[in-house]
């Protein structure tokens, strides 16, 4: 809690009204979240009425950032007539040209999360199910 802009958070979050009790749950709650990277963005989230999902630079892609990569990878896959899984479309076997529903497949970081990959669409590519959890963190 070192470090925030107190002063700016009250000048803005003042008038609302608040359970302590609740705030103070839910900030415990976040601060225990291991997607959750940015620690310092938690307590204007909560008191912001936790609109504002970017101050806390979260490790998960959002569904609606998910499914616009699945329809762009997608279109272009099948444009080119190989399997929306750009790992499959590389292979031999016989997905080199399936094309994946949404919900047999996963949100990956191209670059990983954990060697400081943002979680942003141009990070963001959707793999198979079988190919993200073989992936690691690579």
């Amino acid at each position: 809690m070192c470090g925030l802009e107190w002063g700016r958070l009250y000048e803005t979050y003042h008038k609302n009204a608040y359970s302590p009790v609740k705030v103070w749950a839910r900030v415990k709650e976040l601060y225990a979240d291991e997607c959750v990277r940015n620690r310092r963005g938690i307590f204007e989230y909560v008191l912001g009425g936790e609109r504002e999902p970017r101050l806390l630079d979260l490790r998960v892609f959002e569904s609606r950032e998910t499914k616009a990569v699945y329809a762009k990878q997608t279109a272009a896959a099948e444009a080119k007539g190989v399997s929306n899984c750009p790992l499959c479309a590389i292979g031999h076997a016989a997905n080199a040209t399936r094309i994946w529903k949404f919900a047999e497949m996963d949100a990956d970081h191209v670059t990983a999360w954990s060697k400081g990959g943002a979680t942003t669409l141009d990070n963001c590519q959707m793999l198979c199910k079988m190919h993200n959890r073989a992936k690691g963190n690579r």
